[in-house]
């Protein structure tokens, strides 16, 4: 039994937020791009997802009193800062939100057959009510659900391995370098947790050691399944990953797979959710009942309006608010150090702005 307030709390709550609907869609963007260059792809983005990290928990630990990042964002860069941070997380967590809502259907009726719509409709109204119950609740389920999430995919890897083809993964195009930048950038994004986390933590100094541990864990999953999906399924690949293992190696891998699909964005929804929930109610100081019904009112109503493209909702949602947190969280650093900042944190400062920036061109530029 995972101990209150630990370390390993923290880690499963980071993990559980990052890893979602956005490992699903990782293998088809990697393979559109060729499998060695989505690799260089994750490893440069994720190095700077890390670094943005790491600065926000820096400020996090040394900044009096409880926010999410609006009100970080303010403190540091003033209300432009603060209405700027808040359309990235309310445009990133509701794209987000509606992605698992999409996905979640598709892979109940992979199981089960039957109506994807349907089984979407069943999985928001129950998991919107656990939102509802409380923190403590989520918190318990995030645990459970991330070992879960931990343990089939695991699975997946093993019994998928063997039937790997390597002349799927032997593709290189440098052009194609941020091809994937949106699908990555929304698979790597957990910002939204790192507040949380400091809460969860007793020994707050911890805070940085379990955003890094976090990040490592979350990249060498992402690598290890895209290379057993692109491996397995080449050109039959699947928008949703899971889908295309069941149809090529074993009827059993659809439950796997499946399953794997299900629970790692079932995380993600719960802590995105209670995230979006706390930023209204600390930050806006509007009642609980009204923050959990802006919450979870938009994505259902804009996924009941039509919205059903996976792909591309991960896509634009990671890049517009991926590249947004990442240029304004580099920005609260550098005030946030004042003169202290060094020459090193300075030029990564400007680095990541600039990565974000043409990430971000360029995946608009390709939809």
């Amino acid at each position: 039994m995972i101990k209150r307030g630990s370390f390993l709390e923290a880690i499963a709550v980071f993990i559980g937020t990052v890893i979602g609907a956005g490992i699903l869609g990782i293998p088809f963007a990697l393979y559109k791009a060729g499998f060695l260059t989505g690799l260089i792809s994750i490893v440069l983005i994720g190095v700077a997802v890390l670094v943005m990290n790491l600065f926000l928990s820096e400020i996090i630990l040394k900044t009096k009193g409880n926010h999410q990042l609006t009100g970080y964002a303010e403190k540091y860069l003033g209300k432009t800062g603060k209405k700027l941070m808040a359309f990235a997380m309310i445009f990133g967590i509701y794209g987000a939100l509606i992605a698992y809502i999409i996905g979640e259907g598709k892979a109940f009726a992979a199981i089960f057959n039957g109506s994807p719509f349907l089984y979407s409709i069943i999985f928001f109204l129950v998991f919107s009510l656990l939102l509802f119950l409380g923190l403590d609740i989520i918190k318990h389920s995030e645990f459970l659900l991330v070992t879960i999430l931990l343990l089939v995919a695991i699975a997946i890897i093993i019994l998928s391995f063997g039937d790997i083809n390597i002349s799927n993964l032997n593709i290189f195009n440098p052009y194609l370098i941020l091809a994937p930048y949106g699908v990555i950038l929304f698979a790597l994004l957990g910002t939204a947790a790192i507040p949380e986390m400091k809460e969860i933590l007793i020994k707050k100094s911890n805070l940085k050691k379990a955003v890094i541990i976090g990040s490592i864990s979350i990249a060498v999953i992402y690598i290890l399944f895209t290379l057993v999906v692109i491996g397995v399924c080449g050109n039959k690949i699947s928008e949703i990953a899971t889908i295309c293992l069941g149809d090529l190696i074993n009827p059993k891998m659809i439950v796997f797979g499946n399953l794997f699909a299900i629970f790692s964005m079932t995380t993600s929804f719960l802590a995105l959710s209670l995230a979006l929930q706390e930023m209204y109610n600390y930050d806006y100081g509007l009642t609980k009942i009204r923050s959990w019904l802006l919450t979870i009112i938009p994505p259902i109503l804009v996924f009941i309006l039509g919205i059903q493209s996976f792909i591309k909702t991960i896509a634009i949602t990671g890049a517009v608010t991926g590249s947004l947190i990442g240029i304004l969280i580099s920005l609260m650093y550098r005030k946030f150090k004042k003169n202290k900042i060094s020459k090193f944190s300075s030029l990564m400062t400007y680095i990541i702005i600039i990565m974000f920036v043409l990430g971000f061109i360029f995946t608009i530029k390709g939809i």
